[in-house]
């Protein structure tokens, strides 16, 4: 049963790869400098490790949002974030999990007569407009050091154009190590409170209950890229503003240290040692902090290349998804609640939530099924990337001697 109740955050995780995380490459491969495939499974692999190893410091600013404290709640509201997020999906719209997941906690709060923090929601709010501002500020800065490189450096194009494609490769990996470091808390955050799973060790690593959590949601964002996301790279990557190849690497990389910045603890604690105040950690939409990059280098060439009318459209998305999200895990707390009987919170003293204790029953057995479920991925990654290498040592041969018979012929 407890399964059941997490297949809504796994549909969730996979609504968040399909959308959301696609953005980190959707620049490369709208400009075709990567394949997509290529593309999905760097992203897919960088994703899983961010979640796992840096996923804890957005997660509890949902927390303070609204703590919910029973499974079905949980169930409710991720399943009510994911329907929000599918759907805006299939119109193609860059929406934000993020502004999906805050709006169903908010329905939650309102359900259970829990007190909104009116701090904790201003400075997710916040982010909101700073993601694509800084975004935009970003690639505008990065774009101008870009162009000087290449006007300094006098490379030759088809050297030039090979740096770029190892560039974005290597910020869309770090781009998507940091979407899943900052979002995981989107996927699971609302089922951390409700869970307590036995600590899996490994000898070489263990997993703590949250990470377990963490690593479910980010191998659901990971499929979601794989099997979803293709539609949605092209509508960011090509259709708001066309980009050049040296576009779309600044543009990937902006977003990544935007993404960073909003996720990482060391470089918070690193401010507040020197007496500055810290980054808030506070989960921030891929898909808003990508279109700003996006305009930033639609500004810097001249505001005539940006496709206002499709911009127009993905702003309305950002204003209804929260409020589609709010009504819909409301009125769907109220069906699980009265029509299926099910406990999906409850009032709590003082902001204090207490743990269903059904999760802690069966935590022992789901953090069996993670132990071999881990096992399996590893075996399998390993097979994968073997695959790949061998794929693409063939493609080279092939090239190789495609090239040598041309120079032949020629002769």
């Amino acid at each position: 049963m407890i399964l059941f109740f997490l297949t809504s955050g796994l549909f969730l995780g996979w609504s968040l790869g399909a959308n959301d995380a696609s953005n980190v490459f959707g620049s490369a491969v709208g400009s075709k400098m990567v394949s997509f495939r290529k593309a999905a499974i760097i992203a897919s692999i960088a994703v899983i490790l961010g979640a796992v190893l840096q996923g804890a410091g957005a997660s509890g600013t949902l927390g303070k949002l609204g703590s919910v404290n029973a499974i079905g709640g949980s169930f409710t509201l991720a399943l009510a974030a994911a329907v929000t997020v599918y759907m805006m999906t299939k119109f193609s719209l860059p929406v934000s999990t993020t502004q999906a997941i805050v709006g169903a906690i908010i329905g939650w709060n309102l359900f259970t007569g829990n007190r909104t923090d009116p701090g904790t929601l201003t400075k997710i709010i916040a982010t909101w407009i700073s993601g694509p501002v800084l975004g935009a500020v970003f690639a505008i800065l990065l774009y101008m050091l870009i162009k000087k490189i290449k006007k300094s450096a006098k490379l030759h194009l088809v050297i030039f154009e090979s740096y770029l494609k190892t560039g974005l490769i290597i910020a869309g990996a770090f781009g998507a190590y940091s979407l899943g470091a900052n979002n995981i808390a989107n996927v699971m955050g609302v089922f951390l409170p409700a869970f307590s799973l036995q600590e899996i060790d490994l000898r070489l690593f263990s997993l703590s209950s949250d990470q377990q959590l963490f690593l479910l949601g980010g191998i659901a964002i990971a499929v979601g890229i794989i099997t979803y996301s293709r539609r949605v790279m092209e509508t960011v990557g090509s259709n708001i503003v066309e980009l050049t190849s040296e576009a779309a690497l600044v543009v990937v990389l902006a977003q990544s240290l935007v993404l960073f910045m909003f996720s990482s603890t060391g470089l918070s604690d690193i401010l507040v040692k020197i007496g500055l105040s810290p980054i808030p950690l506070v989960p921030v939409s891929s898909s808003q902090v990508i279109v700003g990059c996006v305009i930033g280098i639609g500004l810097y060439k001249g505001a005539r290349n940006i496709n206002f009318r499709l911009l127009g459209e993905i702003c309305m998305g950002w204003f209804a998804t929260p409020v589609i999200s709010g009504l819909l895990a409301f009125f769907s707390l109220f069906f699980m609640k009265n029509i299926f009987n099910i406990e999906v919170g409850y009032k709590t003293a003082y902001g204090m939530p207490r743990a269903d204790a059904m999760a802690g029953i069966a935590g022992e057995g789901i953090s069996h099924i993670i132990k071999y479920l881990l096992l399996g991925i590893l075996i399998a990654g390993s097979i994968l990337i073997l695959y790949y290498y061998f794929l693409e040592r063939k493609k080279t041969r092939e090239l190789r001697a495609s090239e040598e018979k041309f120079w032949r012929n020629l002769k």
